[in-house]
């Protein structure tokens, strides 16, 4: 659960019969923590009740083990095509707000023009606020995996961001920590 809630996967795998807390009651916390991932449940369960609680906890699919590997694969595939279901219109981070759709960022309603890159890795941070990055992970999501620079090119980056969604308005949000980057939701002065 601490996994599903301080970061950020493109489907979950969850099974119900867990050692603390069953799956049922992992899947309704991570949802009430605002996790949006598609949640597939993987069960050696097979009751029609299991299921219809799974759905109703917030998973999006339900499937009972022994599972053939290719039904599997083909189920995340189809998960991964209908994306995140009602994820948030906006990204916020306090007064920094971003919309996805048109690619719009303001703080506290000035607009902020970003390039390709700089809005990429601002998206990063926002769907992570107030987390830890490190620069290799910066590195995978932002320039991709097969990025073969100079990984200070995150440095150089941040650099360019802090210059437009903080200097101008003398706070500081975009935060260097040891072993990398967070965006903090409370900015300081």
């Amino acid at each position: 659960m601490w996994l599903a809630t301080h970061a950020s996967y493109d489907v979950v795998i969850l099974d119900l019969m867990l050692p603390a807390l069953n799956g049922f009651a992992v899947c309704n916390r991570i949802r009430e923590a605002g996790v949006w991932s598609p949640v597939l449940i993987l069960t050696a369960k097979s009751g029609e009740y299991d299921e219809i609680e799974s759905l109703d906890s917030g998973a999006d699919d339900f499937i009972t083990k022994p599972v053939a590997y290719p039904v599997l694969l083909a189920r995340l595939r189809a998960l991964l095509r209908r994306g995140a279901p009602e994820r948030p219109t906006q990204l916020r981070a306090g007064d920094l707000v971003m919309d996805p759709a048109s690619r719009h960022v303001s703080r506290a309603g000035t607009s902020i023009a970003l390039t390709r890159r700089e809005y990429s890795l601002l998206e990063l941070l926002m769907r992570r606020v107030d987390l830890l990055l490190t620069n290799d992970e910066i590195l995978d999501h932002v320039w991709g995996s097969d990025f073969d620079g100079s990984p200070n090119v995150v440095a150089v980056y941040v650099g360019y961001l802090r210059r437009k969604i903080d200097r101008p308005f003398g706070i500081t949000t975009l935060i260097t920590a040891p072993g990398g980057y967070r965006l903090s939701s409370t900015p300081t002065q």
